[in-house]
């Protein structure tokens, strides 16, 4: 009770220091409110749905204008380099380093300086710790099970050791404290950059956003279609142009205006729309997933000689959420399985997206299929064993005195792998990160797991119906 306590008063004071830097959410001018919400979000905790988070303070329209933080108030490398010759005279014997780094490390620069930053304020309230890919042992990694997704994860974590490396020198240069020279600082700031940051037209690493940053994550194509994201009522702000997202910078207001995404009712989260990712570019940048992630998907690999037929890139030869073939993947599969001496006249109906024949259809459902089936068998645990070991870890977490020997062997690898032992490890294992990453990483394949079984169904489904038409007509 203490911790929440120091929690929401130092929230209050944050709230109190937006409103000094010019934050809004366009409540009332009146000098009795201090904070820089109240008209139209509150800061509130949802537990199931991303935690921290915002909130309609009141009934809200789809467009309307509901949070505006002025360019002055904006976090950007530029920003912070101004503000620091130090820093801008050590950056310019740097030139080959990325706009990310130098916003890391200027980041970790202001972090040095503690209370003396003009940034402390909101420095302090930013997580301690992430569960972006690059923040994954090796136990973790090896528990995604999936080949891409472990090298994904893989290139994460280098990727970090190399930046850090590139960047030493200059840390030694502008004299940070030996525990903001560490990797672990270095993923703290890389990750707070990479899950945190929005989209600005004049550095490529983005910036970071007071109180903006609180929005939670809302997938297009989960409570709405895409085409409802583009623009507000002409009535509100102004606003006559068509919005590609439901925030951004604006040059008239000089400031990132953020609007409502759809209706919302007074208490409801309202959420922000980051960009269509699958579960694993969510957990690659931010650090959760999705369980039912409208823009999740699995990718199975083609036989050298059928990536020849097409010009499709990689990334488009997957399977959909729910189970249904991409078109890529279908529009390739159907020529490969076309007579060699037909696939050019039959190319135009293929790009058409049009099945060419009932045989040549089935032919493709059952390659779809037996890759699925091939990918499952390949990984060392089942849908059910997956489920159960979820169930299991959340009896871990309420029953902390659970006995040794009656745990999963995967349970028993992590407690190895983290070296825990004797009757503290029921105990410790409720603080570390590391658990709820590999929560992560269990979800994740499950994920994957039951794309591949929706798409057995699909393939098997399809093939029914073909051949009881057939059947039919004969």
């Amino acid at each position: 009770m203490e911790e929440e306590g120091e929690e929401e008063t130092s929230l209050r004071s944050f709230l109190r220091w937006a409103a000094e830097q010019g934050i809004t959410d366009y409540h009332s001018s009146s000098t009795q409110s201090r904070s820089c919400l109240g008209h139209s979000l509150f800061v509130s905790h949802f537990p199931q749905a991303g935690g921290r988070g915002l909130a309609a303070a009141r009934d809200l329209r789809k467009g309307e204008s509901i949070l505006r933080v002025p360019k002055s108030a904006l976090i950007t490398a530029e920003s912070l380099g101004k503000e620091d010759e130090s820093l801008s005279r050590a950056l310019r014997n740097h030139t080959s380093l990325s706009s990310t780094q130098i916003l890391a490390l200027a980041l970790l620069n202001e972090v040095n300086k503690g209370k003396s930053s003009c940034w402390h304020t909101y420095l302090k309230q930013l997580p301690q710790s992430y569960d972006t890919l690059a923040y994954f042992g090796h136990f973790e990694i090896q528990a995604l099970q999936v080949e891409d997704a472990i090298w994904s994860a893989e290139k994460a974590v280098q990727k970090a050791k190399v930046e850090l490396k590139e960047v030493s020198a200059l840390m030694c240069e502008i004299k940070l404290k030996p525990h903001l020279m560490t990797l672990k600082a270095w993923l703290w700031a890389s990750a707070t950059i990479s899950s945190r940051t929005m989209h600005i037209p004049w550095d490529t690493a983005g910036c970071l956003c007071p109180v903006g940053d609180f929005f939670n994550y809302d997938a297009p194509g989960g409570v709405e279609n895409s085409e409802d994201l583009f623009n507000g009522p002409d009535d509100l702000c102004g606003s006559t142009v068509a919005r590609l997202i439901d925030a951004g910078y604006e040059e008239d207001h000089n400031a990132y205006c953020f609007y409502a995404r759809r209706n919302y009712r007074k208490g409801e989260q309202v959420l922000l729309s980051y960009g269509t990712y699958t579960n694993l570019e969510l957990l690659e940048h931010y650090g959760f997933l999705l369980i039912d992630n409208p823009n999740d998907k699995a990718f199975i690999p083609l036989e050298p000689n059928m990536y020849r037929l097409c010009s499709w890139s990689g990334d488009l030869i997957h399977i959909h959420k729910g189970g249904n073939p991409s078109f890529a993947l279908l529009s390739t599969l159907r020529l490969w399985w076309a007579p060699q001496n037909a696939r050019k006249s039959v190319g135009q109906n293929v790009y058409s997206g049009k099945q060419l024949s009932p045989a040549n259809e089935v032919s493709v459902m059952e390659w779809i299929s037996d890759k699925c089936r091939a990918l499952l068998e390949k990984l060392p645990t089942s849908i059910e064993s997956d489920k159960n070991l979820l169930d299991f870890l959340e009896k871990v977490l309420e029953d902390h005195e659970m006995e040794v020997r009656e745990m999963p062997q995967e349970l028993l690898g992590f407690y190895e792998s983290k070296k825990l032992s004797g009757e503290e490890e029921a105990c410790v294992i409720t603080r570390k990160r590391s658990f709820d990453r590999w929560k992560l990483a269990i979800k994740w394949r499950l994920n994957f797991k039951a794309i591949l079984c929706d798409c057995i169904s699909y393939c098997t489904y399809n093939i029914d119906e073909i051949l009881c038409q057939n059947y039919s007509r004969e």
